[in-house]
């Protein structure tokens, strides 16, 4: 995948976490500035989506740690590279619950 794909594939995926977020009832606010999502939960606590172009990777940062995440274009979808090859929205919807302190389930658009 060139930059120019995956600066499209990623940019997406930073609409469609927010679209998702739009489409639930748990209380998460969201703000994109220059390509960094920041999701903030009631509490306070952020979960923080980063693109890193050079590594044609997406990163997030939430209160459990950091990770990566890799575009398989086989399956059109991020996978964390951390080993467990689980899915960004799976992923992200049970860091979004532990941080939330509701169930949060972000369905893949």
């Amino acid at each position: 995948m060139n930059e120019s794909e995956f600066q499209e594939i990623a940019e997406q995926t930073i609409e469609d976490i927010q679209d998702a977020i739009d489409n639930i009832d748990a209380d998460i606010d969201y703000d994109e500035i220059g390509g960094v999502l920041t999701l903030e939960f009631e509490n306070g606590s952020k979960i923080i989506f980063s693109k890193q172009g050079a590594m044609n990777q997406l990163w997030m940062a939430a209160i459990s740690g950091g990770f990566h995440f890799n575009f398989d274009e086989n399956n059109q979808q991020w996978i964390c590279d951390n080993g467990n090859n689980e899915e960004l929205y799976e992923m992200l919807s049970r860091l979004a619950t532990e941080q939330a302190g509701e169930k949060v389930a972000l369905l893949m658009p």
